[in-house]
């Protein structure tokens, strides 16, 4: 799966950020590797639901575009960790506004969303650790 880019036809700077982080998991992806560095395997259960196909093919977008960083060890097992870049986490702080704005207008009336605090760590989906 190859993502083609679009550079010169984006109209706006959020053209060119959705263009980035556009995909069902991206912006999960990088919620979860904004806590902490993780594995393929972490990433894969962190986020149910996700194939093992999209999940990479996903990563290796953000790779490309200099979003997360794959960092792989020289070990037997094979060991492989995911981090993002400065690009990435300067991309997260922008995308925490848009995760307010989604709790006030979209959660909003749920008990759980009134709970839930700016930074309160929470987890990503409702159920995991």
């Amino acid at each position: 799966m190859t993502t083609v880019r679009r550079p010169g036809a984006y109209v706006c700077g959020i053209d060119a950020a959705m263009d980035v982080i556009g995909g069902k998991w991206k912006v999960l992806i990088l919620w979860a590797l904004n806590i902490r560095p993780h594995r393929f395997g972490e990433l894969r259960r962190e986020l149910p639901g996700v194939t093992e196909k999209v999940l990479a093919a996903q990563l290796r977008e953000l790779e490309a575009d200099g979003i997360v960083h794959r960092e792989a060890y020289d070990e037997v097992p094979p060991r492989v960790e995911y981090s993002l870049t400065p690009r990435g986490a300067s991309l997260n702080q922008a995308l925490g506004p848009l995760g307010t704005w989604g709790r006030v207008n979209i959660l909003g009336g749920s008990a759980v969303a009134r709970e839930v605090r700016v930074d309160d760590d929470v987890p990503l989906i409702a159920g995991a650790p």
